[in-house]
């Protein structure tokens, strides 16, 4: 609870920070929007029909979808758009938020009564004055309604912008949900709910001056808003200065911990360390090669088969020189060494389970596949590495589950699946009492631990020799011990309890 305690000032200052100027942005392209759609009846079916097409997508598939694009746009331009982390986040948002209130605003104005319409034309008001002091007052309450649903959704989905590497309070939930720490989970669904209700109440509140004609309310609110805003803007202002290195993590507890424990020896160097947690392995990369983080690990399989392309197996060694050859070449980054273990795709299955029906191998697997369930993690039924396995075994489950990875093990134990794609380095698969099966054919590449830095950090001397320690001096038993600190059920560490238990280990 301590560590997401200390995560949360600036977490909420970033969560707060896009919230705002996603409604902000939402509010300056819908109202205008709405008046214009409010006397054209074409143009408010249309924008209406975008807008409710927007809502059809589910705000994470939004989000996501935004990386590539803006990724594109910026190769096309010749760089200089960011794609990972605050304007992908943004701009999912904005699109989110326009809905309701576009949609009230226009059913607001639609519904002023004609007679008052003619009345004020009646006085010789001109359109901006009627607009001002006629039509705006009459439709503010439906239209406060909609921007407030708007500020309560856009402050819920800003917690998925975790996936696109922008902070935010899905930061602790994410995490918390990974690794099953509650506490973590519970501060911030908690402050993400404290924030929309406060949003919520502050806006009710202004609509109330503004409708009864009170300034001090909207003063009030106005001036809360404010505070609230320094005083979360100044929460980060209270870390270390001194440069800025940007580590990115995948979904999985041992990547969380990795990124602590590089975060570790940065910070003894003197380097100001923040984490983009969450990642998938393309966007990860992508953002890697875009310069949008500065270090990561990544496994050599999935450099191997998603980003090179190659569906034969070769050596190990000869596998990982031929990345850092391939990544130097294409000018994508920088192998800085593997870090001496192997977290490999592994089929286990429950020792009673692997007993009973006798199945020691994939291919014996395969030939009972049709009677069993898999599970997976989310990744890996899109990946090669799944063609390459159904190439080389022919199989064919029952049923096939993709589960957040924690999820996957649980599954597995409840009897909800019947085999899973486990991890090598995984602490769980002993205790747990897993099997493994043989993979006889080399049907799945291997996976060493690989430490990769973005070009610019490439030819940082101080920041390579930081991290040099660590190259081949993390054996696969102290990670699985690592690993399992976390994910335990009992007496359960947070990632940067293990990261410091795993670096008192490795020696600088």
């Amino acid at each position: 609870m301590s560590e997401a305690l200390a995560r949360l000032p600036g977490l909420l200052a970033a969560h707060v920070q896009l919230s705002v100027a996603a409604l902000v942005c939402a509010l300056v392209i819908g109202l205008p929007l709405a008046v214009i759609a409010a006397r054209r009846p074409a143009l408010a079916r249309v924008a209406l029909g975008f807008a409710s097409l927007v809502q059809t997508i589910p705000a994470l598939a939004l989000l996501a979808l935004f990386y590539p694009l803006l990724l594109a746009l910026s190769a096309l331009i010749g760089g200089g758009i960011p794609a990972l982390g605050f304007l992908p986040a943004l701009l999912a948002l904005t699109l989110y938020a326009l809905l309701p209130i576009l949609r009230n605003a226009v059913t607001g104005l639609a519904g002023i009564d004609p007679a008052v319409i003619e009345a004020a034309d009646g006085m010789g008001m001109t359109p901006g004055q009627r607009l001002r002091l006629v039509e705006a007052p009459l439709a503010l309450p439906v239209a406060m309604a909609g921007i407030r649903t708007a500020a309560v959704w856009t402050i819920g989905a800003a917690t998925l912008a975790t996936t696109v590497g922008q902070p935010c309070l899905g930061d602790l939930i994410f995490a918390g949900l990974q690794t099953q720490d509650w506490p973590l989970v519970l501060t911030g669904c908690a402050a993400a709910a404290s924030l929309a209700l406060l949003a919520d109440g502050l806006l009710g509140a202004a609509e109330w001056g503004v409708r009864t004609r009170r300034r001090w309310p909207v003063w009030r609110s106005g001036l809360a808003v404010l505070a609230c805003g320094l005083l979360l803007s100044l929460a980060p202002l209270a870390r270390s200065h001194g440069p800025v290195v940007t580590i990115g993590a995948k979904n999985f507890s041992e990547q969380f911990i990795l990124a602590r424990l590089i975060g570790n020896r940065l910070e003894a160097a003197g380097y100001q360390v923040r984490y983009r947690e969450g990642l998938g392995s393309a966007v990860i990369f992508k953002a890697l090669e875009a310069g949008d983080i500065d270090i990561y690990v990544d496994y050599a399989g999935t450099i191997w088969t998603n980003e090179m392309r190659r569906s034969d197996v070769p050596p190990r060694g000869r596998m990982v020189a031929d990345i850092g050859a391939w990544m130097k070449g294409g000018g994508k980054g920088a192998l800085i060494g593997p870090l001496g273990f192997e977290n490999s795709y592994a089929f286990a299955m429950r020792a009673t389970d692997q007993r009973r029906l006798g199945i020691r191998t994939l291919g014996e697997l395969a030939a009972r596949s049709p009677a069993l369930r898999l599970g997976t993690d989310i990744e890996f039924l899109e990946r090669p590495e799944w063609r390459m396995v159904k190439a080389a075994y022919s199989m064919r489950f029952a049923e096939a589950r993709p589960f957040q990875p924690t999820m996957m093990y649980n599954a597995l134990a409840s009897g909800r699946v019947d085999v899973i794609t486990a991890f090598s380095s995984d602490g769980r698969i002993a205790s747990d009492g897993l099997v493994t099966l043989a993979d006889v054919k080399g049907a799945i590449p291997s996976y060493d631990a690989l430490l990769l830095a973005s070009r610019a950090r490439a030819g940082d001397e101080r920041f390579i020799a930081a991290l040099a320690p660590l190259i081949d001096h993390v054996p696969v038993a102290l990670m699985r011990e690592a690993n399992y600190r976390v994910d335990r059920p009992d007496a359960k560490e947070s990632p940067a309890q293990a990261a410091a238990w795993l670096d008192s280990r490795i020696g600088r």
